[in-house]
């Protein structure tokens, strides 16, 4: 790290993606391009209401796009990374790498 008296100095965490449902969403995300919300939510093991919030909270940060439609009547989300959301990720893993890379073996 920069300054090893001030805990601050290093790399800047992403709050946003640095939650491990988030980062898993948005992993998850960048691997595919683009996903539906019930195979987001059995893949990640997360429950309707848990996966919900926390896209809210990526759409907000503007790091997805979802898209909703309807097949036939049934409603059907679709969640997809933004440039915005992909250039965020990749700067989120390099500053993690960052500071696994600064701690002594």
């Amino acid at each position: 790290m920069n300054n090893s008296n001030d805990p601050e100095s290093g790399p800047e965490i992403d709050r946003v993606i640095h939650e491990p449902s988030r980062l898993r969403i948005m992993a998850q995300l960048y691997v595919v391009e683009s996903a539906d919300f019930i195979f987001l939510m059995n893949q990640l093991g997360l429950t309707w209401g848990n996966l919900s919030s926390h896209m809210s909270k990526l759409e907000e940060a503007e790091y997805i796009e979802v898209q909703k439609e309807f097949l036939g009547k049934k409603p059907h989300t679709i969640l997809k990374l933004t440039l915005k959301g992909r250039e965020a990720f990749m700067k989120y893993r390099n500053a993690i790498e960052k500071v696994l890379k600064d701690i002594p073996s």
